[in-house]
């Protein structure tokens, strides 16, 4: 059993709470048995896992969590990103709250066959913070990092105003941009057609971007 703070498995976890410390060592954390459970239920190998208890004193592991009320079994895993794949794509562009970003990538896993293709200045899908909101997605659905160029037709851009309601017609790929900002033109300018949420009077002026992309998802999935 693990009793020092200054063993190496507990100085990765703590290094791995950075996105250069992800990127460059290729792994992530996931906290807690429900994510661990989903990863074994996926296939995916862990580099390890420690219980609290059974492999590393349990002040010790708490130490080491991105959680507020401590965590009872954390595991470490490879990042694994989609290869080139045909087929329909959500592009996010600029979508900075991981907790969106994980958001994303459990609706994208619960209702369609997609890959979720990540552009510029877009949260880290692999940060604890994304991969808690994934809820275990993170390790099934097909992620990559791309732009626009190559996006299959037709394109459809989800914007806060401006665009018709979503409709039946067939999607290649749905574009959905910054909490605050949206998409920005060069991304509009590569959309066939423009998707517009409608609100009811005297709601909110927006839906979040996670809120917003369950809503065309659903619709995707319903027409498809």
């Amino acid at each position: 059993m693990i009793t020092s703070k200054d063993n190496e498995k507990l100085k990765l976890i703590r290094k791995l709470a950075e996105r250069k410390q992800r990127e460059r060592a290729g792994l992530f954390v996931a906290e807690g048995e429900d994510l661990v459970d989903a990863a074994a239920a996926a296939g995916l190998k862990p580099e390890f896992v420690l219980r609290a208890g059974v492999d590393v004193e349990p002040a010790l592991l708490d130490s080491v969590s991105t959680l507020g009320s401590g965590s009872r079994v954390i595991g470490v895993y490879p990042k694994r990103w989609a290869d080139a794949e045909d087929g329909f794509r959500v592009y996010l562009h600029g979508v900075g709250d991981p907790a969106n970003v994980g958001a994303i990538v459990r609706t994208t896993h619960a209702l369609v066959d997609a890959v979720i293709m990540l552009g510029p200045g877009c949260a880290d899908p692999f940060s604890p913070k994304a991969v808690r909101a994934s809820m275990g997605s993170i390790f099934q659905q097909s992620i990559m990092p791309g732009g626009i160029d190559g996006l299959p037709p037709p394109v459809v851009g989800l914007v806060a105003h401006g665009g018709e309601p979503p409709d039946a017609e067939p999607v290649g790929a749905l574009c959905l941009g910054a909490e605050r900002e949206g998409l920005p033109p060069e991304v509009v300018a590569v959309c066939q057609r423009l998707w517009t949420i409608q609100l009811r009077a005297g709601g909110p002026e927006s839906l979040n971007v996670g809120a917003a992309a369950a809503i065309a998802i659903g619709r995707i999935s319903s027409a498809a």
